[in-house]
């Protein structure tokens, strides 16, 4: 690369140099982004495959429209643990410093690390910034409805050069309040450090006359539609945003429960959305919770509450086991105790012998001198005789072969 870029950006940036006049500091735009073999293949090999992932290729500001990437120079991430992949055509720092060379040549083991991308849009979405402004006006164009609030591009206009797939749509920044700590995704995607801010304008949910100060952490995915101007940014809405979980201290949130149903309870909990203090709340379209090797324990000092507005369903390959000192069905004002099957079809068995025992005897029954049979007698015993057989025959039919209880 020239040492120096007299022109456009970097004339605001500071110009280091190296002891081999290597400049060290300085702001390029990005040409490509190396993420797997597919695209550049060249490329990705020279730069050492899977060792370069993430790196980039880049031109000067002042020499923009080399379309031959392999003139280009490259260069990695500056830090390995946290990673924000650039957009093509938006503008990094870049910065010389030693390389695994550098171990046994200290001179000439350098090599380019980038910085993420210059806020210049102050758009979350991308902060992409053209070649040569000035003779694209339909570019231009672009690039001020962006600054404006990033407005989505129609089919028919000249769409932005950002990646193979990055597509711009209508992306909002998230509101800040004072002391808060942001991360913002590309998408809407976001997590706030925040706390409660009393009179905060715009307004926020989560703050109602609770001292300031009180921390809150929010994660989200996905904003709300809106149809205030695109660049206004917004607050989460818990109830409006497609996932969110709220991690509180002394917080109320104002969710829209599903199904807010306590009729099992005698001492009902507090609403969800009347709630205050600390709780973590996951809201989304859907929950899924699996413990793929071990289990799911759910614990609570008070008590666990399933609520739905049609079913619940508990399904078991084996056991479903229920251990605790009172059980009620239907309704928690249940009285009807549950018959233990075992002693009760004991005390039955033993009802149905003595019944047998009883018929067999009855016809026997009739007038002594001469013996005249009791044929209504008789008819009824070897009925009901006939019947206690057939019942004590299958008694164990009526024991469950699921249910137990003590």
């Amino acid at each position: 690369m020239s040492g120096k870029i007299p022109t456009g950006l970097s004339s605001i940036f500071p110009k280091s140099t190296t002891s081999q006049n290597i400049q060290q500091i300085l702001p390029v735009r990005v040409k490509f982004v190396a993420l797997n073999s597919d695209s550049f293949p060249l490329t990705w090999k020279k730069y050492g495959e899977y060792l370069g992932m993430g790196g980039i290729l880049f031109e000067e500001l002042n020499n923009p429209g080399n379309t031959n990437l392999e003139s280009l120079t490259f260069a990695t991430p500056l830090h390995s643990n946290l990673k924000t992949l650039p957009l093509i055509n938006e503008i990094v720092y870049i910065i010389s410093l030693p390389n695994p060379s550098a171990q046994t040549d200290i001179n000439s083991g350098y090599q380019y690390y980038y910085f993420q991308s210059i806020n210049i849009w102050n758009s979350v979405h991308h902060n992409a910034l053209p070649n040569s402004l000035a003779n694209e006006p339909t570019k231009a164009q672009q690039y001020e409805n962006t600054e404006a609030g990033l407005q989505v591009q129609s089919s028919t206009s000249e769409t932005l050069n950002l990646g193979k797939t990055f597509k711009e749509k209508e992306v909002r920044n998230l509101q800040p309040f004072e002391g808060d700590i942001l991360l913002e995704g590309r998408w809407g995607n976001t997590v706030r450090f925040g706390s409660t801010v009393s009179d905060s304008i715009p307004p926020n949910p989560w703050s109602n006359n609770e001292p300031d100060g009180e921390p809150i952490i929010i994660i989200k995915n996905g904003q709300t539609e809106s149809t205030d101007d695109a660049w206004v940014p917004q607050v989460e809405n818990i109830n409006s945003d497609k996932s969110s979980i709220y991690l509180t201290s002394t917080q109320q949130i104002p969710i829209d429960g599903a199904s807010i149903n306590y009729d099992s309870y005698e001492t009902p909990p507090e609403n969800p959305n009347e709630y205050i203090g600390e709780q973590v709340l996951v809201n989304s379209g859907r929950l899924y919770f699996n413990a793929k090797s071990d289990s799911i324990l759910l614990s609570a000092n008070t008590s666990i509450n399933l609520n739905t507005q049609d079913t619940v369903n508990i399904d078991s390959k084996n056991k479903f086991i229920v251990d605790t000192n009172e059980i009620y069905l239907g309704s928690k004002d249940a009285t009807e105790p549950i018959i233990l099957g075992d002693k009760f079809l004991t005390d039955f068995k033993k009802l149905l012998e003595t019944v047998i025992q009883l018929t067999t005897a009855l016809p026997t029954v009739g007038t002594p001198i001469p013996f005249i049979p009791n044929i209504t007698v008789a008819q009824t015993a070897t009925k009901v005789g006939l019947q206690a057989q057939t019942m004590l025959a299958s008694i164990s039919y009526y024991k469950s072969k699921t249910s137990k209880t003590l």
